[in-house]
């Protein structure tokens, strides 16, 4: 019982598995009320049809004790042999309440033995009223006891009996009970699957609408088509216009993004223009330009953050990995040539990028440039998609043969403008914004030590496979 509440807990948000179970328990319920209601009903049933015989037996013998003759020399006859075979279970006993066992006439199959009273009868003690219960033989076999009293007048009161084996009812009952388990049974699968092809055709739509919203995430729909049922129409229509929202918003922010970057990227080209033209301090000159240098890329920065947490949250924008990760390559081949960097990309077909691709390039181009920077010969670049609770995850991981970092180093890397070699080029923004970038898609980036001996930059991000995900 705990495993399958426990199983019922895992699957609470599945909606089949709920209507499954909740119609199974509500047929299971019936189905078992009915059976007791039926076998009940048929039980009181076979009793009645068996006391009937027992009162046939019973007026005759009371037809026989009321016919005019000498109480001594009447004879009782049923003409049924089973009265007569010793311990048949099936006997008749004529007699007064008071009399003494040696004053009843009794039925051969007796032998001797009074035939007691129903131990608890059905009914109440009285002239000519009937009389039932249940009660034991001699031999320990239960009865079944009809009984009736008889007034003769002067001659007293006569109580005739009447007794038939009750196993006879039981064994009828328990075949009853045996067919309609079976039937019942038959019926309830019966059921269970109708239930289970109704669920499935009713689900139809949502799952239809699922796939719709799967192929606006995965940028192959920019809004949900299609007719539903009047139930779930208005859903689909309430999320096409919160993709029009979105759309919309994101509209106003790129245009709002782009007019920023206008209006401080020209006052600065200004500014450095202008103190080359000036007759300044040469030393005056070199600062302001450099300042401004830095302003701008502080620009750049704040404002790729700023495009980039208005395309985060961008429904149906999707980048296909394999020819993004294939043009970065090339690119740092290229630009590394001089130290002729092995460069080894595994990635698996269909993989995808729930994202912008600029954003995709501006990480891993991040990475595979600082790996490119550092590595002795050799950079291997690994994707894969990975499932974690229920949703797809894309995870690069960029490592280098080169001196690598000590653990205490790997996290103060990642502050802004950070650099703990000035040799190399650079200005120490690449990883603060793969960090950034990565948080605002809801993922994670990390530093590891590498399996080829250098530095390992792991990236989690939001992603999309065609082929099924691995476990994670």
């Amino acid at each position: 019982m705990t495993a399958f509440l426990q199983f019922l807990s895992l699957r609470r948000r599945s909606i089949a598995v709920r209507l499954a179970v909740s119609a199974f328990l509500a047929s299971s319920a019936i189905l078992l009320i009915a059976a007791w209601i039926l076998t009940t009903l048929y039980r009181e049933n076979t009793e009645r049809a068996f006391d009937s015989r027992l009162l046939v037996f019973a007026n005759n013998l009371a037809t026989d004790l009321v016919s005019p003759s000498d109480p001594e020399s009447r004879s009782f006859s049923l003409g049924d042999p089973r009265f007569d075979l010793p311990l048949s279970g099936w006997y008749w006993q004529v007699g007064r309440p008071d009399a003494k066992p040696r004053d009843l006439r009794t039925s051969r199959s007796l032998v001797g033995v009074p035939l007691k009273p129903a131990t608890s009868p059905d009914g109440k003690a009285g002239i000519g009223q009937i009389r039932q219960g249940y009660g034991v033989a001699q031999d320990e076999r239960p009865l079944r006891i009809i009984e009736r009293d008889v007034d003769l007048g002067e001659e007293g009161r006569y109580t005739v009996r009447v007794a038939g084996p009750a196993d006879e009812i039981v064994n009828d009952v328990d075949r009853f009970r045996f067919s309609l388990y079976v039937t019942f049974g038959l019926l309830g699968l019966s059921l269970a699957l109708t239930t289970l092809l109704q669920i499935r055709f009713g689900l139809v739509p949502l799952k239809k609408m699922r796939a719709a919203l799967g192929a606006i995430r995965r940028g192959e729909a920019d809004h949900i088509s299609g007719t539903y049922p009047r139930d779930i129409a208005p859903v689909a229509s309430e999320v096409n216009l919160l993709i029009e929202t979105n759309r919309e918003i994101l509209e106003r922010a790129r245009t709002q993004v782009g007019n920023l970057a206008h209006a401080l990227k020209t006052p600065l080209s200004i500014i450095v223009n202008e103190v080359g033209a000036a007759d300044a301090p040469e030393d005056l000159a070199q600062k302001i330009r450099e300042q401004a240098g830095v302003m701008r890329d502080q620009v750049n920065y704040y404002l790729d953050r700023a495009r980039a947490a208005a395309l985060a949250g961008t429904l149906g924008t999707s980048t296909e990995v394999e020819p993004a990760l294939a043009g970065l390559v090339r690119t740092f081949g290229k630009i590394y040539r001089d130290k002729d960097i092995a460069y080894e990309v595994h990635v698996p077909p269909g993989l995808r990028f729930r994202g912008e691709r600029q954003d995709f390039e501006e990480m891993v181009g991040n990475l595979v440039d600082n790996a490119s920077k550092w590595a002795h010969g050799r950079v291997a670049i690994r994707a894969e998609a990975v499932s974690k609770d229920d949703y797809p995850h894309l995870v690069v991981s960029i490592e280098d043969d080169g001196p690598g970092l000590p653990p205490d180093a790997r996290k103060a890397v990642l502050g802004r403008g950070k650099r703990l070699d000035e040799s190399k080029p650079g200005s120490g923004l690449g990883l603060s914004i793969v960090a950034d970038l990565a948080a605002l898609y809801r993922g994670r980036f990390s530093l590891e030590e590498a399996t080829l001996g250098g530095l390992r930059a792991v990236l989690e991000v939001p992603g999309d496979a065609s082929a099924p995900a691995a476990a994670h």
